[in-house]
């Protein structure tokens, strides 16, 4: 089974601010998407930037076949959340932006205002594969590419651009900290006995503070000698696939023509030992690859070719 994450890149329908100019563009931004799921035929997709139910209810019309799909309830600002697609059914299990107890909100901005919880909900589910019960959560963390007052995209000042750039690391801190009280209700305990996976956009690399927050007890990465050795972190433990990915694939985005990988997949004990490949685009080998266009700033500049600007993120598992 192919296991996923994929941030579509504000999938709307034609017609508002944010989606497509016109319904040409919007016919070419679904076969994009289109091809590319059916290329890669997962079993289960998490989504990020799901506009409007309505447009992805379009895709999946667009790929053909029977879906299950659940989105969160729980939009940010313009309208985007995160969701599942699944061949299998699927079972909601959470559906949160709560901060968890202790983490008090974060400033947001210079007026002092505070954000008391994830920017957009995250969604766990539960379905049940030919291996047993799968749990997955979604997450879509705050963004690295920083907006200012009066919706610009570029600061006044250095001190603006330091400030601002502040207030996104310390909430999605805080988001990766909720993440990971979520993933804590999914491993139930042990994950050693239990198929989890933490998919999303985490808006930042490997190493970055803000996506080990979710991993949980440190040691036994990938590709170390520790890796095949058992320890009691296992039972909290996530794993970041990232090491399995090729390294001439190892990025999700590319910001200001620099591959960065800041779409990922963390998985629990008993799952990151059956996974047999891991991969980005819509495939292995050379026609996998996506063309990904080069973003700044701006993201409101981008007219994508591929129909996102990031690439997918997938695991096979055995």
């Amino acid at each position: 089974m192919l296991l996923g994450t994929w941030n579509l890149e504000n999938l709307y329908r034609p017609g508002g601010p944010f989606g497509p100019k016109d319904k040409a563009a919007y016919e070419a931004k679904l076969a994009a998407l289109a091809t590319v799921v059916t290329a890669l035929d997962p079993g289960v997709l998490g989504v990020q930037e799901v506009g409007e139910p309505e447009a992805l209810a379009d895709l999946l019309e667009t790929v053909g076949g029977t879906w299950h799909v659940a989105l969160s309830a729980l939009p940010d600002g313009r309208g985007i959340r995160v969701g599942v697609i699944s061949r299998t059914p699927l079972e909601v299990l959470a559906d949160t932006r709560a901060f968890p107890p202790k983490v008090r909100p974060v400033q947001s901005d210079d007026s002092g205002a505070v954000s008391d919880g994830a920017g957009r909900g995250f969604l766990a589910v539960e379905t049940v594969t030919e291996a047993g019960p799968l749990r997955v959560a979604v997450a879509h963390l705050k963004s690295k590419l920083l907006s200012y007052p009066g919706d610009r995209f570029f600061p006044r000042d250095e001190g603006e651009r330091a400030r601002y750039g502040a207030y996104a690391l310390h909430r999605r801190a805080a988001e990766a900290t909720a993440l990971r009280a979520l993933a804590d209700v999914l491993l139930a305990g042990d994950g050693r006995a239990r198929d989890v996976a933490v998919v999303g956009d985490l808006n930042d690399e490997v190493q970055a503070a803000t996506t080990q927050i979710p991993l949980g007890p440190p040691g036994s990465e990938i590709g170390t000698p520790g890796f095949e050795t058992p320890d009691k972190g296992d039972a909290a433990r996530l794993w970041d696939v990232a090491p399995l990915i090729p390294a001439d694939r190892r990025h999700s985005r590319i910001n200001a023509g620099r591959r960065e990988l800041i779409d990922h997949i963390l998985t629990s004990h008993r799952l990151v030992h059956r996974l047999t490949e891991a991969g980005t685009g819509s495939g292995p080998g050379p026609e996998g690859a996506l063309r990904l266009p080069s973003v700044g700033a701006d993201p409101a500049a981008h007219h994508s070719e591929s129909g996102s600007d990031h690439a997918p993120v997938w695991v096979r598992i055995d």
